[in-house]
């Protein structure tokens, strides 16, 4: 199998290096393109194998053609590569509030029972730790694993509903500057208690990774682990209350709510 991906930005480029560093796929089947030679210099001082080009040719006859551009420009890669491409081809598009409407509206008549995933990963593809969510359509289940199974060393994986892809995006794409936000604020904290930030950086990163941990393997609810460490009349409950005085789970309930609003109306 050989996978082509148009762009090599932040996402483009993230999704390249997870496959690369995967192992599943040979770092030499995948064709990434970019206009922006420096983003492909990046990539290939890191995985050399990598077949990396400034026009879309190669990558768009591959087996599996990833189109990991900014939403206002799918229109325009799609009307280009759409006469280099086969039915047979897997589509996959990575871009916020592009709907399966609108890329079979930007394709011809004969890819019109094309393979097509609409795909949400987040940065953490690079260091194989994303949550990444798939829509799909024209998809049977045997290729369906198949894609999958190439993202499954990349993190989590999970099939939604289109209708739920934006609330998704909000959540888990979106949600990884909002994890990190409030890594900066604990550091900020940690800084006025007299912590140097690379020491409190590293000891909050892994608080939190040891958090998520917990609900990953236990299968627990947050507040039955939060329940283990706020002892009565202890400092961790007087921490989340005067968390909540400030507003803190009403401002990310909001954040993530207005997220939601924004990739819907792309």
């Amino acid at each position: 199998m050989t996978i082509g991906i148009i762009g090599a930005g932040n996402m483009g480029g993230a999704v390249a290096k997870g496959l690369a560093a995967a192992g599943n796929i040979a770092a030499q089947d995948i064709f990434v393109s970019d206009i922006a030679a420096d983003n492909l210099r990046r990539l290939q001082s890191e995985f050399p194998q990598l077949n990396c080009r400034e026009d879309n040719t190669a990558a768009a006859r591959c087996d599996v053609v990833v189109v990991a551009v900014k939403p206002w420009l799918v229109e325009m890669i799609l009307t280009e590569i759409a006469p280099l491409m086969e039915a047979k081809q897997t589509l996959i598009v990575i871009a916020a509030g592009v709907s399966f409407e609108q890329i079979f509206a930007w394709l011809p008549e004969q890819l019109q029972d094309m393979p097509c995933l609409r795909l949400i990963p987040n940065t953490a593809i690079a260091v194989g730790q994303s949550m990444s969510l798939f829509s799909t359509t024209n998809v049977g289940n045997e290729l369906q694993e198949q894609i999958l199974s190439l993202f499954r060393p990349l993190g989590e994986v999970a099939v939604i509903p289109e209708s739920k892809m934006s609330a998704g995006t909000a959540l888990t794409s979106c949600g990884t500057a909002y994890a990190l936000r409030f890594v900066r604020a604990a550091v900020e904290a940690a800084v006025e208690m007299g912590f140097r930030p690379e020491e409190a950086t590293r000891m909050v990163a892994q608080t939190m990774k040891g958090a998520a941990e917990l609900l990953l393997q236990h299968g627990s609810h947050p507040e039955q682990e939060i329940d283990k460490v706020t002892t009565p009349g202890g400092i961790t409950i007087k921490g989340l209350n005067a968390m909540e005085a400030a507003g803190f789970s009403n401002a990310v309930i909001e954040g993530i709510k207005a997220s939601q609003c924004v990739s819907s109306s792309k």
